[in-house]
This record gives structure tokens, sequence and C-alpha cells, in this order.
């Protein structure tokens, strides 16, 4: 088994990613809210790149089967139901509906994975989870880092760290440069992983927001036990 990270979706190519099992991450804050909803009894969510795609999509389902969630600049889109927050996705509002949703990096993010067939959705919230099915499936990985603005993210690098760390325990595999990296980093602050991500500029932008209760929340390390997968353009629990 062979795995690669990346830095951004915009750094890997369609071709890498045939016949690999590909692990998204946007742990502050995309993929922890479709983490959370999936937990919380959602029915699935539907990441999508733009809000006119969106509105757009919602018109095909009656108005009380799904709610609008998302962001752009970390801020709660105009007219939608929920923002970006997990706090905001609990289940007596979420259970039962389809979740379409958009953000400024991790959706975008899960679409340009849809060139693989294997995608799980990953964050420090289910990490263990996640190392568990990449070592029953055993193929070669590619981990796509969301990343901020298309630069490079501490908070999905300690991350994916934080799934190499545990897929360690489980199973030997070969990796990358920045998978080493990333690991070495988490390794270095896994008893604590806000003492390196505090220096991070998009949980900083996050906390400057006022969005300090979802990185206590989305800094949790396997808080749940679910490995979201995207088929199809839906993402629903494996």
């Amino acid at each position: 088994m062979f795995v690669e990270t990346y830095e951004t979706y915009n750094a890997v190519s369609d071709k890498t990613l045939k016949g690999k099992l590909v692990v998204v991450i946007d742990t502050l804050r995309a993929t922890s809210v479709i983490t959370t909803a999936l937990v919380n009894g959602s029915k699935e969510v539907i990441p999508v790149a733009d809000i006119e795609e969106a509105v757009n999509l919602s018109y095909n389902f009656d108005k009380d089967e799904i709610l609008l969630g998302g962001e752009r600049n970390a801020v709660k889109i105009d007219g939608f139901d929920l923002s970006n927050s997990p706090l905001e996705y609990s289940k007596d509002v979420v259970e039962g509906k389809t979740i379409i949703l958009t953000t400024t990096n991790g959706t975008r993010a899960l679409k340009k994975a849809s060139s693989s067939d294997d995608v799980v959705v990953g964050c420090l919230l289910n990490v263990s989870s996640i190392a568990e099915y990449i070592q029953k499936e055993d193929k070669d990985v590619v981990i796509i880092c969301a990343g901020t603005e298309g630069k490079f993210s501490i908070d999905d690098i300690i991350t994916a760290g934080a799934i190499l760390h545990k897929l360690k325990e489980l199973k030997p595999y070969e990796s990358d440069d920045l998978s080493k990296a990333s690991y070495f980093l988490y390794e270095s602050f896994k008893d604590n992983v806000l003492d390196i991500m505090k220096y991070g500029y998009h949980l900083n932008r996050i906390e400057k927001l006022g969005y300090h209760d979802d990185v206590e929340f989305c800094t949790r390390i396997d808080m749940f036990s679910i490995v979201p997968k995207y088929i199809n353009g839906v993402v629903k629990i494996c």
C-alpha cells in the first residue's frame, strides 16, 4: 500500500485518482460538518461547488425534505438554512433531511475526488474509522487536503497525520514525503493538536469570526465511529 498526500485539491490530477482510495479532508469545517450531520441522522449530504447549483438543486426536493447549508469566506450564505458550523447540524435539525452543502474549499475538494469510485470523508472526529476502512480496503491511498484559498493548511495536514498514525498501528504502508511530514507533525503534537493548529491562518480567521466553539468541536479526535462515503455525488454512511 502506498499513500500520497496532497496539500490542496488543485495539486492532484484526475489521472492520479483512478483506482485509488481517496480520503478528502477539510477539518475546519466542511468534512466535520458532513460527518456530524450524518451521525445525527441526516439522510444524505450532497456537496456542490457553487451557490447557484445548490439553490437550483433544492428545487428538485420538497421544502420539508432538504436543508441548504454552507459558507463563503467562512460566513453563512444569505438565504441558506445553516452555515458551515457543525454545531448547527444537531439531531433535531437534520434528522431525516437531505442537506445540500456548498463551501469555499471542502465541497470543491470532494467534487475533485469524484474521479475515483472509492471516496471517503475524513476529519479529526473520525480518524480511527477512516484508518480502519483504509486497512480493510487495502488499496493505494490518496489523501486530498482541501486547503485554504488554494494554499496549504495546517489543520488539514495534522488530520492527515492523525489518520496515518492510526493506520500505522493497523498495517504497514509506504508513503510520499508530505504523508511522512504530516505523520511526524501529528506525532509531535498528538497530545494536544491545538498546540500547533493555533498558528494556522484558517483557524485564526475562524476564531476572529467568533467560531471558537467550532474549533474546539472540530479538534476532538475520534468522537464518532462512522465512515461517510461519497458515491455518485452523494455522501452517506458507509
